[in-house]
């Protein structure tokens, strides 16, 4: 099974740029649906940006023009670039991919984004 490794969070003031990484151990020519979700202390896990079947993106509409999802598939890596960060985007973010929507897929251990106001 594909395992997902995520890096680059960190503690960054308001108004910095982070970019996060996530590194497939294998293949993720099946995995259809990647992406990134994060979840704040006492919040639900939500979608923040995600690779969808046939290459169209979605965003949440709280980073929309602020974050961008790319992918390297020589790489097996997913990127996350943030900038124009916030004190609300501070959050643990995990990697995603998944064959169909509808299922739980693969979760990567998470990494920690801290903004300072």
């Amino acid at each position: 099974q594909v395992q997902l490794v995520e890096s680059g969070g960190g503690l960054v003031q308001a108004g910095g740029s982070l970019t996060l990484s996530c590194v497939a151990s294998g293949s993720i020519s099946s995995l259809n649906y990647m992406g990134w979700y994060r979840q704040a202390p006492g919040k639900q896990r939500e979608l923040v940006a995600r690779f969808n079947s046939g290459g169209t993106t979605n965003y949440a509409d709280s980073v929309k023009g602020r974050f961008t999802i790319s992918r390297d598939n020589a790489k097996n890596t997913v990127y996350l670039q943030m900038s124009s960060l916030k004190p609300e985007d501070t959050a643990v973010y995990f990697c995603n991919g998944r064959p169909y929507l509808n299922n739980n897929g693969v979760w990567g251990q998470g990494t920690q984004v801290t903004v300072s106001s």
